[in-house]
């Protein structure tokens, strides 16, 4: 089946990347997403970026693709089923994450993209949706979660202002329906998880607590596998420009093999 249904060209910020807003089956749904291409002939390693909030909550900044195209990435960005003219509704990372899946699929078939390196970034909310993929898509190269959440429960305890969307969107509190938000925590499958990861967080979110990415991080240690972890104590659920821009350059790097596995605490990188 063609993944693919329209690609029209919009505007860019930047002159040397090229911006496309996309059009994909998933499921049988017509998804909207975006695509940033960086102009050449060669080809470029690409990036699934997975967005956090809900509906125009946390949508896909235009900038930070751009940021990410810019180092050297194809990026796509879906915004999830029924959002900006898509077909269906977001259930808050149960049936949506087919949205990501085919993404994934769809990015490793765009002929510019080096289908070898694929990886995969999720900010808030998407990073459940990154763990998801990186485990429906062993062949990614890496997952990356930054500010991501990763427990469910936790959001659902935590996020007293999120408890009557996640009730509706999930049909339910975690006493009622356990299983909808086990289905929808990754925590107990990342024994299997296949790519490398990398886990950024900074310690003061109140909006995803440190607690999400040390979840995450006991997990594969206790499954025996690597995870680096770069945790900022002085940073909130969204770090300064200037820094942000540094550790997102410093994040692609890692991506492409070129930053070792190694540890950052301090604001210093």
């Amino acid at each position: 089946m063609k993944r693919l249904i329209d690609k029209v060209k919009i505007p860019s910020p930047h002159p040397r990347i090229s911006l496309y807003l996309i059009t994909y089956w998933s499921t049988g749904l017509r998804v909207k997403g975006y695509l940033a291409i960086p102009d050449g002939e060669k080809k470029l390693p690409g990036l699934l970026y997975l967005r956090g909030g809900i509906k125009n909550v946390g949508m896909v900044r235009v900038q930070r693709l751009i940021q990410w195209a810019a180092e050297g990435m194809i990026v796509l960005a879906p915004f999830y089923r029924g959002n900006k003219g898509g077909e269906g509704n977001e259930d808050f990372c149960g049936d949506d994450r087919e949205d990501a899946f085919a993404a994934f699929d769809l990015l490793q078939s765009v002929p510019e993209v080096e289908c070898e390196s694929v990886h995969i970034l999720g900010f808030s909310r998407g990073g459940v949706m990154a763990l998801q993929t990186a485990l429906a898509r062993p062949q990614a190269s890496s997952v990356t979660c930054w500010n991501g959440v990763s427990d469910m429960v936790l959001t659902y305890e935590e996020r007293v202002d999120l408890r009557r969307m996640m009730k509706r969107v999930i049909g339910g509190t975690p006493n009622k329906y356990p299983e909808r938000y086990r289905w929808r925590t990754p925590l107990h499958e990342l024994g299997e998880l296949k790519p490398r990861i990398l886990l950024i967080h900074g310690e003061k979110d109140e909006h995803v607590s440190l607690a999400h990415a040390l979840l995450v991080e006991q997990a594969c240690r206790q499954a025996g596998k690597e995870v680096a972890t770069w945790y900022f104590p002085q940073y909130t659920h969204h770090f300064p420009p200037k820094e942000q821009r540094v550790i997102l350059s410093e994040a692609a790097r890692w991506m492409k093999g070129k930053e070792k596995d190694k540890t950052k605490k301090s604001s210093g990188l």
